[in-house]
């Protein structure tokens, strides 16, 4: 595992214009430096990034403690949150267990998911 994540920090004013221009999958994890949890998806995702696992992702991480105005527009209430994006486009929030195994068949086949009815976050 490495010492320093792959992630992408995202705010505010990067968030949608960085996305929208990003190709491919994207996970973006809302997270809290006081969150257990938040730190343990860090590293599994970390994990993923550094094993090159199958499908390839960018990682973008918002720092919910900093950026309540996207908690509220995704409406996060517990931490971490995860969202998957496809091509720039947002696609749907993750479920899925802390484990590498729980997390690529998450994300497995996104094209098989129909995207969330609204294109948008909730």
């Amino acid at each position: 595992m490495s010492n320093m994540h792959p992630f992408v920090a995202l705010d505010q004013f990067s968030f949608h214009h960085t996305l929208g221009e990003t190709h491919g999958l994207s996970v973006v994890i809302f997270a809290s430096r006081a969150c257990a949890s938040c730190r343990r998806w860090k590293r599994l995702l970390a994990d993923y990034v550094d094993r090159r696992e199958s499908p390839e992702i960018t990682v973008f991480e918002v720092d919910a403690e900093h950026d309540l105005g996207l908690v509220r527009e995704f409406e996060v209430f517990h931490f971490p949150a995860l969202f998957l994006y496809q091509d720039g486009r947002y696609h749907c929030e993750l479920q899925s267990e802390a484990s590498l195994e729980g997390f690529a068949a998450a994300i497995g086949n996104p094209g098989r998911r129909p995207l969330e009815s609204t294109g948008q976050p909730r």
